[in-house]
């Protein structure tokens, strides 16, 4: 159904333009060291697989801190938990250059992931605390527009950096730039996590299980297609369609983030989902008869994807406090991506590209009918 807009504009809010500066500065810590840390453990000697381990032991740790999140969120200041870990993401990051030994890629790995986890729940949470209620959607677009920009123009950059100006240089610079964006705190207002609305009481995590299902099988194919297009279709094609990907993805949450707030999250979510499918359907297509279709599939998944991000967020916002919401989200998406990396791994082993992408592309179509589920304790 229509509803009336605020036609105020979310980024008139200082806290909010605040956070978006911050976000970014932490999120750039973060892209430009996910594909090179692996490369230094590889320098230095490591085989792949234990370079792999690096992001593995990050996101795992990523992950642990995100579960106490909840806890903390109700006794520490959320925006004392929002600098610290924009913070740990980039102080310890020249450690690196000390050594290339794996022991001291994942003690520091480590402890950025803590930051990463502190950085992921307390961002999504202030987002939903910083703005009038019918501004939400708008705001979470404006936060995904933050997070995917570094994404998109610094995964691939890091690389090229390590090349170019070498590692520790890069080190350095990634680790300096979270440190300074944290200061941009001090523009927040407090803010304390906040009581669903509508007077409900909190329900538990069981409460979100149909958008949390949702978030992991779509987020879970992102994985999937991130880490195995490159081997499914010609290398320099899926360069560009990770790029149409990501792309896509940052116009995605931003036009559902208007979009959801004009007619209501359950009315973008469905069609979000649908063009998601139709998308790595297509990338099926395309890893089975090659050619330009990877292009179209690539961003129309993007696109579907990253509308399913903002509306699944904000769905979740309005049925427990922001703590609870953004932990389940944040953990449905991170996890999400190492599932789907590990799956589509087994899956691929056996059954090959076209058919894996194919299935991936069933299962988030068949996840728009966990919407209409109500789940009660």
């Amino acid at each position: 159904m229509r509803t009336p807009i605020d036609p105020a504009t979310p980024l008139r809010s200082r806290s909010l333009r605040f956070l978006l500066v911050a976000t970014v500065g932490g999120f750039s810590g973060y892209a430009l060291l996910l594909p090179v840390v692996p490369l230094w453990a590889v320098a230095g000697g490591a085989g792949e697989t234990a370079a792999g381990a690096t992001n593995a032991v990050f996101m795992l740790v990523t992950v642990l801190t995100q579960l106490a999140m909840p806890w903390a969120l109700t006794r520490i200041d959320v925006r004392g938990l929002f600098a610290a870990g924009t913070v740990l993401i980039g102080a310890p990051t020249p450690l690196y250059a000390l050594s290339s030994e794996l022991w001291m890629l994942l003690a520091v790995s480590a402890l950025r992931g803590v930051g990463f986890g502190l950085l992921t729940v307390t961002g999504s949470a202030l987002v939903a605390e910083l703005v009038p209620v019918a501004q939400r959607g708008r705001a979470a677009g404006l936060y995904g527009l933050a997070i995917g920009l570094p994404n998109v123009v610094l995964l691939p950059a890091g690389v090229w950096l390590s090349e170019h100006i070498g590692f520790a240089p890069l080190f350095w610079g990634a680790g300096v730039l979270p440190v300074v964006a944290a200061a941009s705190v001090l523009g927040i207002a407090q803010v304390h996590v906040g009581a669903p609305e509508h007077g409900e009481r909190p329900t538990g995590m069981v409460a979100l299980l149909p958008w949390w299902v949702v978030m992991v099988v779509v987020t879970a194919s992102a994985g999937g297609l991130t880490a195995f297009v490159s081997m499914a279709i010609d290398p320099t094609l899926a360069s560009l369609a990770l790029l149409a990907f990501g792309g896509a993805g940052m116009i995605g949450r931003w036009a559902a983030g208007r979009l959801g707030d004009r007619f209501g999250q359950r009315g973008v979510l469905a069609p979000s989902i649908i063009i998601g499918a139709v998308g790595f359907a297509l990338l099926a297509v395309a890893a089975w008869l090659s050619g330009p279709v990877a292009l179209v599939g690539a961003a129309l998944f993007g696109l579907g994807f990253g509308a399913v991000q903002n509306t699944t967020l904000v769905l979740m916002l309005e049925r427990v406090d922001s703590g609870s919401a953004s932990t389940a989200w944040n953990i449905a998406f991170d996890g999400g991506q190492g599932l789907g990396a590990i799956g589509f791994g087994a899956l691929i082993s056996g059954l090959g590209f076209s058919p894996t992408f194919a299935l991936a592309a069933a299962l988030i179509l068949a996840s728009r009918f966990v919407m209409g589920l109500r789940v009660r304790l």
